[in-house]
């Protein structure tokens, strides 16, 4: 373990020493060259003009009305391949390339991460190894057809419970013997150093944009901005552009799968104790042994028992809150939203949604809440009519 990349106490990097030079081997070239005029031109370029930044805040006039103040949508749902992951995959994959590196690995949960970086494998000609847990694979099989279409291939992890824990710790396993030549693009805010922060930097574009288009467009900021929260890639990339506004209130939503108050694991920042996941500590959920509990939600994007360390430091610090929506909540706020919007959202995003929908009746009418939509829920329509079917029969 060093001491760096720390956010207070939590982050660092607590791995295998095999590993050591190669995290120490992507800190220097990340350093170099997010300061290279060259590299930062290449990467713009790919923002715009193939990821289809930026993207824009909307309005959600009719769902404002149901909830009882005004609701702005940051629009990652509109990004190539469907969700914010793309900033963070085009920024390391190509970090990668100019790197030298031949091969890309990379974990996923939802699936959307790995198609990301199964697009960046298929765009600079890299071979791309996509590990995704048996649950998720059954779960999203349209994205694993994607990533199949895009040239990667998935590996299956039926380990645990075959969800993006399991896939991240075989991810690891394989990158240990193939350092030389593959590059771990690694898909949230978490892990050992330097990947909080790089995935950070990749996404700050959100968090960047948001605030510049609430001045332009309101001629002020916004009082609340709210964002689902697994890992925490898509929270932390639109907390970036605020955290220095002291006035804007944070707000982070975790899946409490079927509540709280079950016997489910869920909700890191809210049951977790400080423990060591994937080479960081942070949050975690964890029985007194400090073994990892198997964790369950609707949304498999969130279905993590960790969260990234700079969340967990926000927490902390109480510069953010930390909050839950349920699955029932988060059912009927998707299609709540979509029948009110025309805009179908993914169900991580639709966390951060029906937390806004909870506060009908707390929250004054002039509030203004602008709200991570991460990822469109194309890829989530089997698993709610699965979800709604089951209620309706639980209720005949």
């Amino acid at each position: 373990m060093k001491h760096k990349g720390r956010f207070g106490s939590f982050g660092g990097f607590y791995v295998p020493e095999v590993l050591i030079p190669a995290l120490e081997e992507i800190e220097a070239a990340f350093d170099t060259y997010v300061a290279d005029p060259q590299f930062l031109a290449d990467l713009n370029d790919l923002y715009s003009n193939y990821a289809g930044r930026p993207t824009p805040l909307y309005f959600a006039r009719r769902f404002s009305a149901q909830v009882g103040f005004k609701v702005y949508v940051k629009r990652e749902d509109l990004l190539h391949g469907g969700a914010h992951k793309v900033n963070n995959t085009l920024g390391q994959g190509l970090l990668a390339k100019y790197m030298g590196k031949t091969k890309l690995i990379a974990e996923t949960g939802a699936g959307q991460h790995g198609l990301a970086t199964a697009m960046i494998g298929a765009l600079f000609g890299m071979e791309t190894k996509i590990f995704m847990g048996a649950t998720d694979v059954a779960r999203q099989n349209v994205n694993v057809h994607k990533m199949k279409l895009c040239g990667a291939e998935v590996v299956p992890v039926s380990g645990g419970t075959g969800t993006l824990k399991d896939a991240i710790n075989d991810a690891l396993r394989y990158w240990i013997s193939h350092v030389q030549d593959t590059f771990y693009l690694f898909g949230t805010a978490g892990g050992p150093h330097p990947y909080p922060s790089i995935v950070r930097h990749f996404q700050t574009p959100i968090g960047r944009e948001a605030r510049r288009q609430c001045l332009d467009a309101l001629g002020r900021l916004p009082d609340l901005v709210c964002a689902c929260v697994g890992g925490g890639s898509n929270a932390i990339g639109i907390f970036s552009g605020f955290i220095d506004d002291r006035d804007v209130r944070l707000v982070g939503v975790e899946g409490a799968g079927r509540g709280l108050d079950t016997h489910e694991h869920c909700a890191t920042l809210a049951k977790g104790s400080v423990g060591v996941l994937h080479g960081a500590q942070t949050y975690v959920l964890q029985d007194e042994n400090g073994q990892i509990h198997e964790t369950e939600c609707i949304s498999a994007g969130l279905d993590y028992p960790g969260v990234g360390p700079e969340h967990a430091w926000l927490k902390d610090s109480g510069r953010a809150q930390y909050v839950t929506a349920d699955d029932e909540s988060v059912l009927d706020v998707f299609h709540l939203f979509t029948r009110t919007e025309g805009i179908i959202p993914a169900l991580e995003s639709s966390h951060a949604l029906a937390w806004l929908a909870s506060q009908k009746g707390k929250l004054p009418p002039e509030t203004i809440a602008v709200v991570n939509l991460s990822g469109r829920g194309d890829k989530d329509v089997s698993i709610v009519e699965d979800r709604m079917q089951a209620r309706r029969g639980a209720n005949d």
